[in-house]
């Protein structure tokens, strides 16, 4: 058996807009942004992932930064090929005699078309997949809080990641009703690009409206442990000489008010097709927070306020998604969810 094991190696992506996961024996092997850096002149990959994200707006004419991934789902087929096959490599550095056979459970949005689909299942399967089952996030996301899916209790769960927010009522094993809406967190990134050039005439990058976000994004202005104002620097518009700013917090969730209330928003109406008796199992859970955009300051205390439930943040949002698709590769013959 032991042969066999060698010559196949089973593996759970997270294949986010933002981030990829991938995890192997039960450990997140590879964490790494959803970006690949392109030659020009030959066609082939320089770089894949943190190597490619430092390229990221600082490229010339014979380098082009691709993330192959936009609103959750493959828009540039080969990049996103590169992208799964050079991350993979990443698992095992050494080279093999022979390349092991792949049996992978992928993510995917709960909203996504049967073309869109096909496209991940093509890219897993050149990549080296000979075995690929799919899963929606909101379900992996589920798993990956903590929560027994299968049982007949109704549990929403929401997901924030980079491209969608994944809304969805689960209960048996199934998703009972959902939304799936292309806003967020790159939404939350270009709110801050365009904030800032409205405002303060400044021009900044997607990876320092991304910096602004992390360190000073907020949903509200009334939240615990506010976080010190944070510099900033771009090109004057005015001038076209680079200068720096100083941000608040209380600054950015002004920004990002009209994108989060688009999400609540969401919310709300998935509630509104909710089943009444799952609606009563949703009134005594409440509701779990998943994907990087739950992390933003204050949103669970704001979400809390618009629907009147109990909003619980998973313990590691970032990687939920990731240890959900983990736990469905463990069982794959019992769940009967994944999608072949």
């Amino acid at each position: 058996m032991g042969f066999f094991d060698f010559l196949t190696q089973e593996i759970a992506i997270d294949l986010g807009t933002a981030n990829t996961l991938i995890i192997y024996n039960d450990k997140v092997v590879v964490d790494e942004p959803s970006i690949v850096a392109i030659d020009i002149r030959t066609g082939k990959t320089r770089a894949v992932g943190k190597e490619a994200m430092l390229m990221h707006g600082k490229t010339h004419d014979n380098i082009r930064t691709i993330r192959p991934l936009k609103d959750g789902v493959i828009a540039d087929f080969d990049a996103a090929e590169d992208m799964i096959r050079e991350m993979i490599k990443m698992i095992n550095p050494g080279k093999r005699l022979f390349p092991p056979s792949l049996k992978m459970v992928i993510c995917i949005p709960s909203g996504i078309t049967e073309v869109e689909k096909r496209a991940v299942r093509d890219s897993a399967e050149h990549a080296g997949g000979k075995e690929v089952y799919l899963i929606y996030e909101p379900m992996a996301a589920g798993i990956g809080i903590g929560i027994d899916v299968e049982e007949p209790n109704g549990n929403m769960v929401v997901d924030i990641g980079g491209g969608t927010s994944e809304i969805a009522v689960i209960a048996l094993g199934g998703i009972v009703c959902n939304k799936s809406i292309r806003i967020a967190g790159d939404n939350f990134t270009s709110d801050i690009e365009d904030h800032m050039r409205r405002q303060h005439n400044i021009l900044v990058g997607e990876r320092s409206a991304e910096s602004i976000k992390i360190e000073v994004g907020a949903a509200m202005e009334d939240i615990d442990n506010p976080p010190p104002d944070f510099a900033i620097h771009g090109r004057d518009l005015m001038s076209g000489i680079p200068k720096e700013i100083t941000v608040s917090y209380i600054e950015i969730a002004h920004a990002l008010d009209k994108t989060i209330a688009k999400i609540e928003e969401a919310i709300l109406a998935t509630l509104e097709i909710t089943p009444p008796e799952l609606s009563a199992d949703i009134y005594r859970t409440g509701i779990y927070l998943a994907g990087g955009g739950s992390l933003l300051r204050g949103l669970d205390k704001r979400l809390s306020i618009k629907t009147k439930l109990q909003v619980h943040v998973a313990e590691d949002p970032l990687r939920a998604v990731a240890r959900g698709t983990g736990i469905a590769l463990k069982n794959v013959k019992n769940f009967p969810f994944l999608i072949r």
